[in-house]
């Protein structure tokens, strides 16, 4: 009995950890609105200044983490050993809170706010701006700079040559003797080439440029979004699906379900069940697209087709897929 006792306990023990989540979540706010840049490890986060930053899904236990304002007035923040566990070593939802000093205005401090466990059904605020640390950054658009002359007018010139000999003419002289009888001729002769003038015309084109013409051409750019990233976990993935079956106004659900979009990674298959909680087509199609940023598979897109009743909802889904 004793034993059997003890193995239950023991099995007990081993569920409770493996539903401990392996990462923890950050949130940093600024109580005075002041944007910021966070770097953890070294890594830059952000690339656009927040008020209200959440990095979800960390798996390191503790990070280095520094704060760099857009104001460059204000001094950075650096934290080392900022910890996202608790005194077990079990993963929390970490928030951190930044403020000036009220001695000197240009010295900034972040000290630490609350800690509660991990949720896998916490949806953040709306005001929160939620960075999902397994989702792979957008890349900039690459664009090539070519440089060709450009023609901004053509010149004809005509130039007229007279040349003038300087005589009027040739006189030949010629003696004939017929039967015995002298018979002179005297010829003039008066010949263009050896006497007189010509005229010569001679076309000269002029062509001239006004610098170079510059003409962008976009690379063709790589998967932005999820795509190849690690989609939403199944624990929480269920518990957002309860969350929504429990809303019973579409708009909120709607609402509701981009949050969940905007913070987490997807499958298609997971997207199609949340579309399919909707009850009206319109939400259903609002959702679809978008959504689409936050699947890890969007070659499988064209599955959500067969969700959608009507076909002019599933060829405007098809129309948005191909303007992306």
């Amino acid at each position: 009995m004793k034993n059997k006792i003890t193995l239950l306990l023991l099995l007990l023990s081993t569920i409770g950890f493996s539903q401990n989540p392996p990462y923890g979540h950050l949130t940093i706010f600024s109580e005075d609105g002041d944007k910021f840049f966070l770097v953890l490890n070294g890594e830059k986060i952000n690339d656009v200044p927040q008020t209200n930053l959440r990095v979800e899904e960390l798996n390191q236990p503790y990070y280095n983490a520094k704060i760099i304002f857009a104001d460059a007035s204000l001094e950075p923040v650096s934290k080392n050993s900022l910890m996202l566990t608790d005194v077990d070593g079990i993963f929390a939802d970490v928030t951190y809170k930044i403020r000036r000093d009220k001695n000197k205005a240009s010295k900034m401090k972040m000290n630490y706010f609350s800690s509660i466990p991990v949720r896998p059904d916490f949806i953040p605020p709306s005001n929160v701006h939620v960075i999902h640390y397994g989702r792979p950054v957008p890349p900039p658009v690459q664009q090539v700079v070519i440089q060709q002359p450009v023609t901004t007018g053509t010149v004809q010139q005509t130039t007229t040559t007279t040349t003038t000999s300087s005589g009027s003419g040739t006189g030949i002289n010629a003696g004939i003797n017929v039967d015995g009888v002298g018979i002179g001729v005297n010829i003039n002769v008066n010949d263009g080439m050896i006497g007189g003038s010509s005229t010569t015309q001679t076309t000269t084109t002029t062509t001239t440029t006004g610098g170079n013409a510059v003409i962008v051409q976009p690379v063709e750019p790589q998967p932005v979004g999820c795509a190849g990233a690690r989609p939403m976990q199944n624990a929480s993935f269920n518990n957002a699906i309860q969350t929504l079956t429990k809303i019973n106004f579409d708009d909120t659900k709607l609402k509701t379900a981009n949050q969940i979009a905007q913070s987490n990674c997807l499958t298609t298959n997971q997207i199609s069940q949340i579309a399919k909680l909707f009850s009206f087509e319109d939400n259903t199609l609002a959702f679809a697209k978008f959504a689409y940023d936050s699947c890890t598979d969007p070659q499988n897109y064209f599955n959500l087709n067969s969700i959608f009743k009507f076909d002019s909802n599933a060829e405007a889904l098809s129309e948005y897929i191909s303007g992306r």
